[in-house]
């Protein structure tokens, strides 16, 4: 039973992720669209802020299947 609950928040984490990743993209091309010689720094903060969620991802993976 606990590792069906744990499968369900790794599920979870994963589904966050990509929801989070999902948004910093599509803002992203928004702040290009603006301001399109700002290009450089806005990927450059997407690259970093991606990176964040995806380790915030993993770190919230690991903790569910070792909570059981």
């Amino acid at each position: 039973m606990t590792g069906s609950i744990a499968a369900i928040g790794a599920g979870l984490a994963a589904i966050g992720a990509g929801i989070g990743i999902g948004q910093i993209g599509g803002h992203a091309m928004d702040a290009v669209a603006r301001q399109p010689e700002a290009i450089g720094k806005i990927q450059t903060l997407m690259i970093i802020a991606a990176a964040l969620v995806e380790g915030v991802a993993l770190f919230a993976v690991v903790v569910a299947l070792l909570s059981k």
